[in-house]
């Protein structure tokens, strides 16, 4: 078998030799494996948490989880990351106004690997539920809902080598894919599209977001802090997401499979009685 190219492969990804079972004899062959690696999150020299996430577009992922968390306000607080790797993990040093430090003295977490739990380490119940702006009336056509969560398989280069990643998309209104990320964690995989739309100035209005996997309360509460208006997710939602988008203002669609989905919250949103 011809070697693989391993120049062509996306950031993230790592060829391994596997022998598998099939048909009744063993083949051996590469396979592909996500990256998984523990990243560390510094401000101003403060640890704050410990994520395990695929090694790209980190930049992104430090900006939209600052973001997405709250430790910053606004994108124009964070005055340069520097990104030192050793052979323990990464680390993400942030540079920040003095604001952004004073928040993080008052909301300590320890957060060691929060890839599938969303709030571990979250010190209060006050923390849980953040006060935030309501989400602007968006508008799709139900068509198009479906139409993006397909065309999005294209855009997951990770995902299609691995089998072992998240995505996270910003849609134009007719459904069409205007920026995407991916990650091994759902949460990280939308931090990483809000730190993008961030650097990029996306005006989030005009626009809304689908993520290849459940909503949760946190998925709804990151997209609410990005400032879009609907969220569209292949799998279900939890009683506590319906919850928080319903008196949001935010629309939110699970199950969406092919053309089908369900409109959890707004249905007129959807063009839906």
């Amino acid at each position: 078998m011809k070697p693989f190219d391993e120049a062509l492969m996306p950031a993230g990804v790592h060829v391994a030799q596997v022998s598998a079972w099939r048909a009744g004899q063993w083949q051996t062959h590469p396979d592909w494996l996500a990256e998984e690696v523990p990243v560390a999150l510094v401000f101003n020299g403060i640890s704050h948490a410990v994520m395990l996430a695929s090694p790209d577009h980190l930049e992104d992922f430090a900006l939209g989880f600052s973001l997405s968390e709250g430790l910053l306000q606004d994108p124009g607080e964070l005055y340069g990351i520097d990104i030192q790797t050793s052979e323990r993990g990464i680390e993400l040093h942030l540079e920040v106004a003095a604001a952004c430090e004073w928040r993080l003295k008052q909301r300590r977490r320890t957060m060691a690997g929060r890839t599938g739990c969303g709030l571990c380490g979250t010190e209060s119940l006050d923390q849980v539920q953040r006060t935030l702006a309501r989400a602007p009336e968006t508008h799709v056509a139900a068509e198009v809902v479906g139409q993006a969560l397909q065309s999005l398989r294209q855009w997951q280069a990770v995902q299609q080598l691995t089998g072992a990643s998240h995505a996270a998309a910003w849609c134009a209104p007719d459904g069409s894919i205007a920026l995407v990320r991916e990650d091994i964690g759902r949460h990280n995989a939308l931090d990483k599209l809000i730190g993008a739309m961030a650097r990029e100035r996306i005006d989030t209005t005009q626009g809304w977001v689908c993520v290849t996997s459940r909503a949760s309360f946190e998925m709804v509460q990151k997209t609410l802090a990005a400032g879009a208006g609907l969220l569209a997710a292949v799998s279900a939602p939890t009683a506590l997401a319906v919850s928080l988008a319903e008196r949001s203002g935010l629309a939110l669609a699970g199950f969406v499979r092919g053309k089908d989905f369900v409109a959890y919250t707004y249905p007129q949103r959807f063009g839906l009685p």
